[in-house]
Parts: C-alpha cells; structure tokens; sequence
C-alpha cells in the first residue's frame, strides 16, 4: 500500500510539475504541488511504519527494529517539514501577503 500511495502522489507531482513548467505559474501552484506531494509522501511513510511495527511486532529482529527507526525518523523530518510549510503558507494567507505579491 505505501508503494501505491508514493507511487501515485509522486506521478501526480511530476505531472503538476511539468504542466506548471509550460504554463509559468506563479510560486504559489509551485509550493501547492510540493505541499501535495509531500503530503503523498508523509501518508505513504505512515503506511510503510504500520507494517514495519506489525512485522517487527510478529517476528522482532535487530535489523526490523533498525529499519522501523530508520522510517520513524524519516517521516518525523517530513511531517516536520510539512508543517511548518503549512504554517508559513496560512500565515501568508492570514495576513494577505501572498494577495500582495500576486498584485505586485
């Protein structure tokens, strides 16, 4: 499930990317469709935690529990990341910043 889930937030980002490449957008689609894609990657790394817990939990082994850590900090650093990207993108939105840029 979290290869589906990568795979297609990554197709869907690579898509959103090439159309805004040849439409020039402005840097508000570009940061949308990184938000977007990391989001697919936040959603895929929950999955791929939930079945490295559950087999880790069946059949514990140094190596799953260092492969279970290794994906616990990655999603960590990314839903981290994301966050703060989401914060900073309503704070503009909050403030009308980003209206300001538009119309300059």
């Amino acid at each position: 499930m979290a290869l589906v889930v990568i795979l297609y937030g990554a197709i869907e980002s690579f898509v959103a990317a090439i159309w805004f490449h040849f439409s020039h957008g402005d840097g508000h689609r570009r940061r949308e469709i990184w938000l977007r894609f990391a989001r697919w990657l936040v959603a895929g790394l929950t999955f791929q935690l939930a079945a490295d817990i559950i087999e880790t939990s069946m059949t514990p082994s140094w190596d799953g529990i260092g492969r279970l850590a290794a994906i616990a900090v990655v999603r960590t650093f990314l839903n981290y990341f994301l966050e703060r990207d989401l914060a900073e993108v309503r704070g503009r939105q909050g403030d009308g910043t980003e209206e300001k840029e538009r119309a300059a």
